[in-house]
């Protein structure tokens, strides 16, 4: 019996996973030693071992895989949290004690370099995740309750509570303030709860 190969498909996959992942550890291990502004492309194929059309083909260029980093947080967020305790009923804000301690466990090294343009770029892309995934939260949480119309839309629910997640975030690492992960999403939580209570 002779042996089965791997599906060309697949192994592009791998192949793509592979080299983002390489581009992306470059990228980070490069802004763990130099501000960001100052880190140029070649740089990330150098420490990659990634050549630059490879690169070319999945990014536009260094900005683009910063915002790119950011599935890295929260890509796989969805999947833990339905596969964690059941019991537990965090709504549309499961996800903030999850990004919160990742963020404390990167700021007092990398962050700080990113600089406020490198930050901007972060904060921009994660709020276009948050919103999506939380949008589609609501939207599922609203079907299994039989919601009908007449509460605040969830897609401006959505832009509400991711919005708020990224200033808090934001105010936390630019105030440098010592308050714990889980204090912040306290903080945070007290923002937001007020307005989904009456929702």
């Amino acid at each position: 019996m002779g042996i089965r190969s791997m599906p060309a498909g697949k192994r592009t996959d791998r192949r793509v996973a592979r080299t983002r992942k390489a581009l992306l550890d470059a990228l980070h291990s490069l802004i763990c030693e130099k501000d960001y502004d100052s880190i140029v492309v070649k740089e990330i194929l150098d420490r990659a071992d990634v050549g630059r059309s490879a690169f070319y083909t999945h990014f536009v260029d260094k900005d683009d895989l910063l915002a790119h980093g950011i599935h890295d947080i929260v890509g796989g967020l969805p999947a833990r949290h339905s596969q964690s305790d059941e019991s537990r009923n965090d709504g549309p804000l499961w996800f903030s004690q999850t990004i919160f301690e990742h963020v404390d466990r990167q700021r007092r090294t990398t962050i700080h370099r990113l600089g406020r343009r490198g930050a901007a770029i972060l904060h921009q892309r994660l709020n276009q995740v948050l919103v999506k995934m939380i949008a589609e939260q609501l939207d599922t949480e609203a079907r299994k309750q039989h919601k009908r119309d007449g509460g605040i839309p969830s897609d401006l629910l959505a832009q509400y509570l991711a919005g708020t997640f990224v200033l808090v975030l934001n105010w936390w690492i630019e105030s440098k303030s010592q308050i714990s992960p889980s204090a912040v999403n306290d903080l945070f939580s007290s923002l937001v709860m007020p307005v989904l209570a009456s929702n």
